[in-house]
């Protein structure tokens, strides 16, 4: 048995640093001005030591371009470099500098730094043939050093001209990234992406760029609600203003800092579009925050900055860590609180913002067991008159005359108030009264309930007749005797498709519908979940099908049997396209058949 050590050769894996390192080729721009930024801070850190005596008020890190020469400049008054430190930092791959700094300073000077891999730099190749460095290091007696290479393995280092403290890094682009990159809308447009919080003010062509204290750096006792106002504005221009924030600062047991607003969220959801922004040390990394933010606040918007959040080492994506999970509980604790906090302080108001916040609040509750425990009794109902009252207080309304033969507490919604209108004035003639259940996660959400509190049942208005919805413990006799209902149904079957509708005769109140058609509670639910594509595992399932419930008491039951032949298929036919009409779905050549019917009996 013998020990060796893995080689690398250099020239191998420089390309693959070159070409395949970051995904998005763009970032090169702020790999090199975070480093900027580093040697700023840097200096920053050795004057609050003791270590620098000069002035520092004007640091600042520059960004100009030259069209013709195809240069693109990134200049700081940093630290600078030694010639000792160029060969140390900038030639030796994944060595970093601002990790040294940082580890060397810790105890006096606890300053966060950008970088942590050493690769950052190597970023410009993917966009230069050639990268040159003119720098000066702050220490007393330095020269300058120049250092530049063509993006192969070898380098040039020597005398340097430049004349204060500080560092010049120049690319020479491509043909094709020239193209590219140099113009001023094109850099402006990557400067704001990438560097529009970065902690050292960044000039491009006399236009401040970023804003170096943004306010998730900040305590919230420093801030009022126009400072959040303004915030939000900056992030999101020209769009409609917040519901309200959340301002996160916590330094244990992980630093996490940000503010997360609540936008107006109806059904109609893009969760694509400015979204939330992830930073680190307000170095933007990723609007993709669905392994830091809980499926059901991906629609929030705002910025969440962490040093500890893992990052992969092109710092453009996260990696799995249990750090991640920690902040995603945390992050929807405080969102739980704030919505509690918001319902306790002022229930008006909060009725006020329930139309946008339903969504984000049902969402959580069926998807995540802990944030349902923390709102469930803040969350809201909505009836048919426009009151809005929590789960409990509807169960405990609802029980008083809607408690069913069983003792069940039965919640009568509504999917569609002017479809269906019929079935919840029926409702409300029986007392009855109905709440709206109208968003594409209401299906989950009554069920959610259903499993939550005892003896409660959801069952949509049009779901049956009333007296089935609501079964009580009186019994209705039919005024047809067994032979006649028979007959009756024999003669439904003949005029209906079977395919379609599952015939039943019942013994309702003589005032219901002669004939109506209704859906199942479970087949409802089952179609709903397809329609929000989890399909059926089965098949349909005969889901499909409807039940069209014949009334034996109505008196047209009575009027159908005491005719025969066509006319008691024609009356039928007209009874059946009433019940199809009053569900909106009397369509084609059947809504035609009873037009005409119709204007007959008028004369027209």
């Amino acid at each position: 048995m013998r020990t060796g050590q893995i080689s690398v050769q250099s020239e191998n894996i420089f390309p693959i640093i070159k070409k395949f390192l970051y995904t998005d080729q763009e970032i090169f721009i702020r790999e090199l001005i975070s480093n900027a930024v580093d040697a700023t801070k840097k200096l920053t850190t050795l004057s609050r030591v003791g270590e620098f005596e000069e002035s520092i008020e004007n640091c600042k890190i520059e960004v100009s371009f030259d069209e013709k020469a195809k240069t693109l400049t990134i200049s700081d008054s940093g630290i600078g470099m030694t010639e000792e430190e160029v060969e140390k930092y900038i030639t030796q791959l994944a060595f970093s500098g601002a990790s040294e700094f940082a580890e060397k300073w810790k105890d006096k000077d606890p300053e966060q730094m950008i970088g942590h891999f050493g690769l950052g730099f190597y970023s410009a190749f993917m966009v230069s043939k050639h990268v040159s460095i003119e720098t000066k290091s702050f220490q007393k007696g330095s020269t300058a050093v120049h250092w530049d290479c063509d993006g192969a393995t070898s380098y040039n280092i020597g005398k340097g001209k430049r004349k204060k403290r500080g560092t010049d890094v120049i690319l020479q682009l491509t043909d094709e990234d020239a193209e590219t990159y140099l113009s001023k809308w094109k850099i402006r447009e990557l400067l704001r992406k990438y560097c529009r919080f970065l902690p050292v003010p960044i000039v491009f062509y006399d236009e401040d760029i970023n804003n170096t204290q943004p306010i998730w750096t900040k305590k919230p006792a420093e801030l009022n609600n126009e400072d959040y106002k303004k915030f939000f504005e900056e992030l999101y221009p020209m769009q409609e203003a917040s519901l309200f924030h959340i301002h996160i600062n916590t330094d244990y047991p992980f630093n996490l800092t940000g503010v997360l607003y609540f936008p107006k969220v109806t059904e109609a959801i893009d969760n694509r579009q400015n979204r939330v922004q992830l930073y680190c040390n307000q170095v933007f990394v990723t609007e993709d925050v669905k392994d830091v933010l809980p499926e059901y606040l991906v629609l929030l918007k705002g910025v969440i900055d962490s040093p500890d959040i893992p990052l992969n080492v092109s710092r453009s994506a996260l990696q799995s860590d249990s750090n991640v999970k920690k902040i995603t509980q945390h992050i929807s604790k405080k969102v739980s609180d704030k919505l509690a906090e918001l319902f306790k302080d002022d229930r008006v108001d909060f009725d006020s913002k329930w139309e946008y916040l339903d969504l984000f609040v049902k969402y959580g509750m069926v998807s995540d067991e802990k944030f349902s425990e923390r709102t469930k009794d803040i969350c809201l109902v909505k009836t048919t008159e426009g009151g809005l009252h929590t789960i409990q207080e509807w169960i405990d309304h609802a029980k008083i005359n809607q408690t069913d033969k069983n003792a069940e507490t039965v919640v009568l919604y509504t999917t569609d108030m002017t479809v269906q209108h019929m079935n919840i004035k029926a409702a409300k003639d029986k007392g009855y009264e109905v709440i709206v259940l109208n968003g594409p996660l209401d299906t989950h959400f009554a069920g959610w309930v259903e499993g939550k509190f005892e003896k409660v049942k959801f069952r949509c208005v049009d779901g049956g007749p009333m007296d089935q919805l609501i079964e009580k413990e009186i019994s209705i006799e039919s005024a047809l005797t067994s032979e006649q209902q028979k007959s009756l149904e024999d003669s439904v079957k003949i005029v209906v498709n079977e395919l379609a509708f599952e015939i039943s005769v019942q013994s309702l109140p003589p005032q219901d519908d002669f004939i109506s058609v209704h859906r199942s509670e479970w087949e409802r639910r089952m179609e709903d979940m397809a329609k929000m594509g989890q399909g059926f595992p089965y098949g349909d399932m005969g889901l499909k099908k409807q039940t069209m419930v014949v009334n034996s008491n109505h008196a047209l039951a009575s009027k159908v049997l005491s005719t025969e032949g066509n006319d008691r298929n024609e009356l039928l036919q007209y009874c059946m396209d009433l019940a199809m009409l009053q569900r909106g779905q009397l369509q084609g050549e059947s809504l035609e058949r009873f037009l005409k019917k119709a204007q007959g009996f008028i004369g027209a």
